[in-house]
């Protein structure tokens, strides 16, 4: 078997609900070598016993912290490990489909771009829709003051009416539940950005690489599938509340702001502070089904036993 040329790295994303079905995807759907990282951020027990097993069964390197880590600091403690030509960063609540890893790494050779982004679609199996496709970002000044300005394409568009629109070509901005870059490009930007902690990371990353000279492309035949969160689990809630929690969103605003020198009143800063409390709105169905478990039974008193993290 030849040696392979990329290295996935699986980091968590929102919740480590969906850790089963993207694991499944990716040896189902990608037929050609490649070696796997898959960094345990502290996940519930049944998520790391299954993790544990898989790790044995299909010999991929399984790193487990024992705290919550940040999908960048993920990223970076995958990244210690990678000895392959290309290195793909995907989150644990991704699908990927046919082909989708031959035709990044097509993409990367035939272009010779060190960044490549497949589409991601979100929505169900009738109703696909347009995540991520790309997209432009411009810097600008008015009345002296710079801003950033972002637009993405069809985004929430029909896949199926948009896919003829859609082509290989350069874009601006990638989307970090799925990327392929080449290992020794990343070497220029040193490492991902562990500040930026839960705040444009894809943007903060896409203008590192046009920092350092890179392009990005757009490969429309490679095609994932981000699953989002419909239902918070019981499990999954302190590392759901931990990464969209206000200080840290605050915290990551206010640093992108100073280190790309935008203005503290820019619109594409008010706006993300705008979105700080929609971002941190629980998917639950009632605070009382979320609870429930915490009691001996229902309308009892609550069971101290049952604040064990499972």
């Amino acid at each position: 078997m030849p040696y392979p040329k990329v290295t996935l790295i699986v980091v968590p994303n929102q919740c480590f609900n969906y850790t089963q079905k993207s694991l499944e995807s990716i040896y189902q759907y990608t037929d050609i070598p490649f070696k796997l990282i898959y960094v345990d951020g502290y996940s519930p027990s049944k998520v790391k016993q299954y993790l544990e097993v898989q790790s044995q069964e299909k010999g991929f390197r399984l790193i487990r912290t024992e705290k919550y880590v940040s999908p960048n600091h993920a990223r970076n403690i995958g990244l210690q490990h990678v000895d392959t030509e290309y290195v793909v960063f995907i989150n644990n609540d991704v699908l990927v489909t046919t082909d989708w890893l031959n035709n990044l790494m097509q993409c990367a050779q035939e272009t010779g771009s060190p960044v490549v982004s497949p589409v991601c679609l979100q929505g169900t199996l009738e109703n696909m829709n347009i995540h991520s496709a790309g997209g432009c970002l411009e810097f600008q000044y008015k009345d002296g003051n710079l801003d950033l300005f972002e637009k993405r394409t069809f985004v929430k568009n029909s896949f199926d009416r948009v896919q003829p629109l859609l082509s290989r070509k350069p874009t601006q901005i990638i989307d970090f539940n799925c990327v392929l870059v080449r290992t020794s490009f990343l070497s220029k930007i040193d490492k991902l950005d562990e500040d930026i902690v839960n705040f444009a990371q894809d943007i903060d990353f896409s203008l590192s690489v046009f920092a350092v000279g890179g392009t990005i492309y757009l490969e429309p035949e490679s095609i994932v599938n981000y699953l989002p969160v419909a239902e918070l689990k019981f499990s999954d809630m302190p590392y759901y509340l931990l990464i969209w929690n206000y200080v840290w969103k605050r915290k990551s605003i206010n640093y992108f702001q100073e280190k790309w020198g935008l203005a503290k009143d820019a619109k594409f800063i008010s706006d993300a502070l705008g979105q700080i409390s929609e971002d941190t709105t629980l998917p639950v169905r009632s605070l009382l089904e979320l609870t429930k478990q915490l009691y001996v039974n229902e309308g009892d008193r609550i069971n101290p036993k049952n604040f064990k993290r499972s």
